[in-house]
C-alpha cells in the first residue's frame, strides 16, 4: 500500500472517529456513573465488537446484511432493545455513587459486555466498514483482505485512543459528581434517560418510512 494512501486513510478515519455517537455516550456515562475503570472496561467491549464488525465486513457478511432488510431490521431492533434495557436497569439500580462520594461496586465484566453488545448489535457499524474500507484498497492488490484487515486495525487503534479519552473525561466527571451530593441523588435518572433516549432513537430509525 502506498504511503500516501495510508496517510489519506488515517486522516479520513481520524475525522470520522471524532464524530460523537452512541458509543461515546455509553462510555462517558458509564465512566461518570462508576468511575474511569468502568469506562475503560466499556471502551474495551466497544472495541472488541469493532474487531467483529471488521471481520464481518472483510468476509463479506456485511454485504449480506445490506441486501437483507429483514436481517438489518432485526439487528437494529435488537440494538435498540438492549439500550432500552440498559436504561431501565440504570433507573432501577438507583444512584451509582453514594452520598458519601464512594462509587457503588462496579462489575467490569458487565461494563465490558454492555459496551460489546451495544456496538455489536448496531448494523450501521458493519455497513460503515463495508462502505469505508474498500475505498482505500485497490481491486488488483495482491491480498485485498489483508489490506482491509490492516486498515481496520488502524481504525481500531484510532478509535481505542479516543475511547480512552472519553473514559478519562467521564472519570473526571465522576470525581466532580462526588463533591455534589444533591446531583448524586439524581444522576442515575440522567444515565437511564440517556440510554432510553438512544434506544428510542434507534427504534425510530428502524421504522419504515412512507407507504
Amino acid at each position: 500500500m502506498p504511503l500516501s494512501t495510508l496517510l489519506a486513510f488515517v486522516a479520513a478515519a481520524s475525522a470520522l472517529v471524532l464524530l460523537p455517537g452512541p458509543n461515546m455516550v455509553l462510555i462517558v456515562t458509564r465512566a461518570a456513573a462508576q468511575g474511569r475503570r468502568a469506562g475503560l472496561a466499556t471502551a474495551a467491549g466497544v472495541e472488541s465488537a469493532t474487531v467483529v464488525h471488521i471481520a464481518v465486513a472483510v468476509s463479506g457478511g456485511a454485504e449480506l446484511v445490506s441486501r437483507s432488510p429483514a436481517a438489518y431490521l432485526a439487528l437494529t431492533h435488537a440494538g435498540a432493545a438492549y439500550l432500552l434495557f440498559l436504561g431501565v436497569r440504570a433507573l432501577r439500580a438507583g444512584p451509582f455513587l453514594t452520598a458519601a462520594g464512594e462509587a457503588a461496586p462496579a462489575r467490569w465484566g458487565r461494563a465490558y459486555l454492555d459496551g460489546a453488545l451495544a456496538n455489536l448489535l448496531n448494523p450501521k457499524v458493519t455497513l460503515f466498514f463495508l462502505a469505508f474500507l474498500p475505498q482505500f484498497v485497490r481491486p488488483d492488490s495482491a491480498d485485498p483482505h489483508a489490506l482491509m484487515w490492516l486498515l481496520g486495525m488502524v481504525f481500531l487503534a484510532l478509535g481505542a485512543l479516543l475511547d480512552i479519552g472519553y473514559a478519562c473525561a467521564g472519570g473526571a466527571l465522576s470525581r466532580w459528581l462526588r463533591r455534589r451530593p444533591r446531583v448524586l441523588a439524581r444522576q442515575h435518572w440522567v444515565v437511564g434517560g440517556v440510554y432510553l433516549t438512544l434506544g428510542a432513537l434507534g427504534a425510530a430509525a428502524a421504522l419504515p418510512v412512507g407507504p
